[in-house]
């Protein structure tokens, strides 16, 4: 009985533990879609006035609306011309769930520059 708990619970991290770096891995390469689009979010104003300029409120909605459109929840934050996003969740176990494990926590950040930053 031992020796099956103990072999259940080392397939569960191996497979769980891949799945969940799988996730952490979208989670990623969202945070990092996130922040561009956040980062295109030009002021427009300014733009008519030859100043490139991240637009914050539009910055913020933008790379919002895209972790909504891909069923990802995270925080956006602007800073100048550079939009960091931070993509968290949870994958649920399959295996440690017998174990008492029923998810894994993961966490992914990403900063995008605007065009104006890249020249500095």
């Amino acid at each position: 009985m031992l020796f099956t708990v103990a072999l259940l619970t080392v397939a569960g991290v191996v497979i769980d533990s891949g799945y969940a770096m799988a996730s952490k891995r979208t989670a990623m390469h969202q945070a990092e879609q996130a922040a561009r689009v956040g980062a295109d979010a030009l002021n427009r104003g300014a733009l008519r006035d030859g100043v490139t300029q991240v637009d914050p409120g539009r910055a913020q909605s933008k790379a919002q609306a895209y972790l909504a459109s891909v069923g990802a929840a995270g925080t956006v934050t602007v800073d100048g011309g550079e939009v960091t996003v931070t993509v968290i969740g949870e994958h649920d176990t399959k295996i440690l769930s017998a174990v008492g494990i029923g998810s894994i926590p993961y966490k992914a950040s990403a900063t995008g520059l605007s065009i104006n930053e890249d020249t500095h």
